[in-house]
């Protein structure tokens, strides 16, 4: 069954994380998303880890691009940009992720493309967003994931204390503001299918994340005082954090008076559920030591599997996993959230699934990322003389 982004056109100039991992939302959709490259290709094909024979990209390219077509456009030369040119002819969106006044310089602004493409939506996702929806300061700086946590705001809320800013594992400085782009690109197609009108769409890696910690904004209009790391507890509810056990570590939610008193009776303290000085949340905050420190207590007789047994049906728990315990956990199969994907070494590499299900759907296999240029001659081809401007 086709996906519901089937007969939706992507031209993808995206290079790295935050613009491919965009794209490739749309794709595992059904988008038909075209990747243009460059002629030395996206820096990122050259990122580990690599198989062996290495093929011709590793691991962290085959993830993000996966489901795409391939083409080499040299947007430096006349014949490249006219490729790309004839490409959004039969396009509904175009995402990049250069730098400011880089797609200006090569005649290819919103403004040129939006008179040529009325129904184009154009999206663009860099460090500090586009002048044209809010003139940064720092609009000219380049930005990397670990920069936006920084800035973000997520930084300075991870890690043990505030002398000990500790960026998050994951990028989430790219993944982030790729979903609200891939949210701002959706809404502006939906528009553009009604209106024949194309939206230009800026998301900056820095308001990103920003949305992303929006806690810490309403915490400091409200107290006066700017939120610092403080572990793995939570400066609101409590317990709401990860707590160890005789085999590794647990974490553990039990913010509501509800979910308090059924760890507090599975602890063997069922006391403590209705006693004034732990029965709200705003007690426990104010005895957090206190709280984890009657929580160890019973969880470090424990192993991890027996602490998760004994609560997960009644508290919301889960044990702190690698991605080796992903890989194995039934769960992770039965959704098909890890899945083998094609790699030019003639071996595959497992990546993460769709996380976004859909009723009726049977998706196939994941098809590989594309060879540098791989489909080039292919989507040259299909490109007949007519010109699409309004998406279908």
């Amino acid at each position: 069954m086709p996906g519901p982004l089937a007969g939706l056109r992507v031209v993808d100039l995206t290079q790295v994380l935050a613009g491919p991992f965009c794209t490739m939302l749309l794709a595992d959709m059904d988008a038909d998303v075209i990747k243009v490259e460059p002629p030395h290709g996206d820096v990122a094909r050259q990122w580990g880890p690599h198989l062996d024979p290495p093929g011709a990209y590793g691991g962290y390219f085959a993830s993000v691009n996966r489901n795409k077509r391939g083409v080499v456009a040299d947007l430096s030369t006349t014949a490249g940009r006219d490729l790309l040119l004839r490409l959004l002819d039969t396009a509904d969106v175009l995402v990049e992720n250069f730098r400011v006044g880089v797609m200006d310089r090569f005649g290819l602004s919103w403004e040129v493309l939006h008179e040529r493409c009325p129904g184009l939506v154009y999206a663009s996702i860099r460090g500090f967003g586009d002048p044209r929806t809010g003139a940064s300061p720092h609009a000219e700086r380049p930005a990397f994931d670990i920069i936006a946590q920084a800035m973000g705001g997520v930084m300075g809320v991870t890690g043990e204390d505030a002398a000990h800013p500790m960026k998050v594992g994951p990028g989430v400085g790219d993944i982030f503001p790729a979903a609200l782009a891939a949210v701002g690109i959706l809404a502006a197609v939906r528009e553009a299918e009604a209106s024949g009108v194309g939206r230009y769409v800026d998301v900056a890696l820095y308001d990103a994340v920003l949305a992303l910690s929006e806690r810490i904004v309403h915490q400091y209009s409200i107290t006066g005082s700017s939120p610092v790391p403080q572990g793995n507890s939570h400066p609101l509810l409590c317990p709401y954090g990860v707590v160890r056990t005789a085999t590794g570590a647990v974490a553990i939610a039990a913010p509501s008076d509800r979910h308090w008193a059924a760890l507090a009776r599975i602890a063997g303290r069922p006391e403590l559920g209705s006693d004034p000085r732990f029965a709200t949340n705003a007690a426990r905050l104010a005895r957090t030591v206190e709280v984890y420190g009657i929580v160890e207590g019973w969880s470090r007789q424990r192993s991890s599997a027996e602490v998760v047994r004994a609560l997960a049906d009644h508290v919301p728990c889960g044990p702190v996993h690698s991605a080796a315990d992903i890989v194995a956990d039934p769960h992770i199969a039965a959704r098909n959230m890890v899945l083998p994907v094609e790699h030019p070494s003639g071996g595959a590499v497992q990546v993460v699934g769709r996380a976004v299900k859909f009723s009726g759907e049977d998706a196939g296999p994941l098809r590989p990322a594309p060879l540098l240029g791989e489909h080039t001659a292919l989507v040259v081809a299909e490109l007949g003389s007519g010109r699409r401007t309004v998406p279908p």
